[in-house]
């Protein structure tokens, strides 16, 4: 009989609450506080949750050890799974302090693997806490996810996870924990740092690649995209900008001063919002006819969920899977090594709604198809 795994579980129950609301990160209780009065909704645990129902069909083979309340016993509870509670008492706002004396106590107690919830900071607190002597595996639930650490999808945690469990996983390796600095990064200025390594299983299933920045190759095709993206702009349709180099040269064509990093709202070729929340987006579309304009992140291949949280379900299902247009680098698509786009709302049913083929620009007058996954 195959000997019962020992699976930590820590949610950062804050990871990702400023993406909606525009501000790219929740680092700091500052930002935290900021991102509630503009009415920012924690979605960490219903990702976690997902994560989570994956292992159910292996739930004799695991015991689970995890936090109180909202970084794990709560979400546990909700998913009808047992498990073993940490003797700590947790603020009721989580704090890195925390995630890093729980990730202390797991290892200590014999932990298999550390599954955790949250984003490139939560993962730099696993690191400091444990290093590379425990196994881990994050649940991507942050705005900001550079590291490599992360599986691609919560859904995908769980298939991983459950893997593991099974003895089907029995390979590791090494890591990066990558993060930005997000003062920079909300002046669109994107610098990245490498913080150390983590150990991740091996596994057949998709673990998110570490994001990489464009090449300079890359800017003849990003001119060339963009000549085509404008020539097939609409009169009277509104246009929602993504973030992104090959999304930023195109506003650059059109004279406008759009945000790297945020969702910018066009009409006509003139600039109507810059850097807009979920909430503003709504308001400026409703009963528009409107189109989005995405590109997928380097090296990872991610055109929805990482860094445009503004673009949430809401936001994605007025707009409708037909008018969103894809613009991609060849060295982009390259880089995938026929990998599909990858999709994580954090809306399930809507990931498959928007799954399948589209048409994509890769140059003036020349596209691909190419398939998205969520």
């Amino acid at each position: 009989m195959p000997i019962m795994k020992k699976i930590g579980l820590i949610i950062n129950p804050i990871a990702g609450m400023g993406g909606s609301v525009g501000l790219k990160g929740t680092d700091g209780e500052e930002i935290f506080q900021k991102s509630l009065e503009l009415g920012a909704v924690p979605r960490s645990a219903e990702k976690a949750a997902t994560t989570l129902r994956g292992l159910i069909p292996a739930k004799e083979a695991f015991t689970l050890i995890t936090c109180p309340g909202e970084m794990g016993h709560q979400t546990v509870k909700d998913t009808g799974l047992e498990c073993t509670l940490l003797e700590s008492e947790l603020k009721t706002n989580s704090s890195a302090e925390d995630t890093i004396m729980a990730a202390r106590v797991i290892t200590r107690l014999g932990a298999d693997i550390i599954a955790f919830a949250g984003g490139d900071g939560t993962a730099r607190d696993i690191y400091r806490a444990v290093g590379n002597s425990v196994l881990v595996l994050g649940i991507p639930t942050g705005v900001k996810i550079h590291s490599g650490v992360f599986a691609s999808h919560p859904s995908t945690a769980g298939d991983i996870l459950r893997d593991f469990i099974l003895g089907k996983l029995k390979v590791s390796r090494e890591a990066e924990v990558m993060d930005i600095d997000e003062e920079l990064y909300r002046q669109d200025i994107l610098t990245s740092k490498l913080y150390g390594y983590l150990k991740i299983p091996a596994s057949r299933h998709s673990i998110q690649n570490r994001k990489t920045g464009s090449i300079p190759g890359d800017v003849y095709f990003q001119e060339a995209i963009a000549h085509d993206a404008i020539e097939n702009i609409k009169e009277n349709w509104y246009y929602l900008i993504g973030p992104g180099t090959t999304t930023r040269t195109m506003m650059q064509r059109l004279g406008l001063e759009g945000s790297l990093l945020g969702v910018d709202l066009i009409y006509n070729k003139r600039l109507l919002g810059k850097d807009l929340n979920e909430k503003l987006i709504m308001e400026r579309i409703k009963d528009k006819r409107v189109r989005l304009v995405l590109t997928p992140t380097g090296g990872q291949g991610f055109i929805l969920g990482r860094g445009n949280q503004q673009l949430s379900p809401a936001v994605l299902r007025a707009i409708g899977k037909d008018n969103i247009i894809i613009l991609a680098t060849p060295e982009k698509i390259s880089s995938l090594s026929g990998q599909p786009f990858l999709i994580d709302t954090g809306d399930p049913k809507l990931d498959k709604e928007l799954s399948g083929h589209y048409r994509v620009i890769t140059g003036y007058h020349q596209y691909s198809i190419y398939r998205a996954k969520g």
